[in-house]
């Protein structure tokens, strides 16, 4: 058991609007590193069974193709669509995390002035991005002065291995030499 301030089996992922025509309007982060941080992020949900919740806003023909790195590393995931920039002023996205029974929220995404700040609890911040660099830090100090905090992937890879000489902790630390290489 890890003394770890995040415990998988605590915890829910929301991956919020990463998806075509959203998750390339980032100018805080390029769509490589993004793409890389949510690879990240999928692969710890799936080495420590944590819970993923896949919502998005609806294209002009009602679907929405959403990041590759998700479905390559959990398969194809429901998606829930929203019509708010909150993810909780959705029923059903409220209904599935409430059936979790999981108590921390991990949330990445695009934006992060809007579909992340909105329902943010703990931010993974390599697996987000915003539109802006004032307003994205304009952003991550309203979630920390409302009680939300912010983590890596590396940070949250570090957190959930709890001890190394496990074998899920050895996977979650190659996610985080994945995560630490150079370049994109």
């Amino acid at each position: 058991m890890s003394n770890s301030r995040i415990e998988a089996s605590e915890s829910i992922i929301l991956f919020a609007d990463l998806q075509e025509g959203i998750a390339d309007l980032p100018l805080t982060v390029s769509p490589e590193r993004l793409g890389k941080g949510v690879r990240g992020l999928a692969k710890l949900a799936k080495l420590f069974d944590i819970p993923v919740i896949v919502t998005a806003v609806a294209g002009p023909e009602g679907e929405a193709k959403i990041l590759p790195q998700i479905s390559e590393e959990l398969g194809d995931l429901p998606t829930h669509f929203r019509t708010t920039a909150d993810s909780f002023l959705n029923q059903e996205i409220l209904k599935a995390v409430a059936e979790s029974g999981r108590k921390t929220v991990l949330i990445a995404g695009v934006a992060t002035e809007l579909a992340v700040q909105l329902p943010a609890l703990t931010v993974v911040l390599d697996a987000c991005g915003g539109v802006n660099v004032r307003t994205e830090q304009a952003a991550l100090a309203r979630i920390t002065s409302n009680g939300g905090s912010l983590v890596s992937v590396i940070t949250l890879a570090g957190e959930l291995a709890g001890d190394f000489s496990q074998p899920k902790a050895q996977a979650a630390i190659g996610i985080i030499f994945e995560m630490a290489t150079a370049g994109t």
